[in-house]
């Protein structure tokens, strides 16, 4: 098995999560979804897992994260400045919040953060191939 990512998120509304995340780029993996879950593609090696309040208590009795409050941030690598600016554009428009944190420009580095409709943050971020 080629070695891959799979990360759990919660959210409290499976079919507006599932929206926001195809918004965003990521596809529907209908083998490994459900009622209670949703299986989100990014790449061969990443795929997000979407899942109910209730299937989530099945794996830990851990509390939620207090509403606005930050325990990890998952970032994403892309392809142009462009596709970082569409990505943010695209979560403000479909339920989630662009530039969660301030945007950072270093010429050979952009990045910019959002976070989903559950507040779970996602970093998305170019870089230059060629050095400075």
């Amino acid at each position: 098995m080629t070695k891959s990512i799979f990360i759990s998120l919660p959210v409290a509304d499976l079919a507006a999560s599932t929206a926001f995340y195809k918004a965003l780029g990521f596809e529907p993996n209908p083998k490994l979804s459900d009622d209670t879950g949703t299986c989100m593609v990014w790449s061969e090696a990443i795929q997000v897992m979407l899942i109910t309040h209730p299937k989530w208590r099945t794996f830990t009795q851990r509390p939620f994260p207090a509403p606005g409050s930050a325990g990890h941030m998952l970032s994403l690598a892309m392809d142009s400045r462009e596709a970082v600016d569409a990505m943010n554009s695209a979560a403000a428009a479909h339920g989630g919040t662009a530039d969660a944190n301030p945007p950072e420009d270093f010429g050979f580095m952009y990045s910019r953060d959002l976070a989903d409709p559950d507040g779970h943050l996602w970093g998305t971020v170019w870089m230059s191939p060629t050095p400075v």
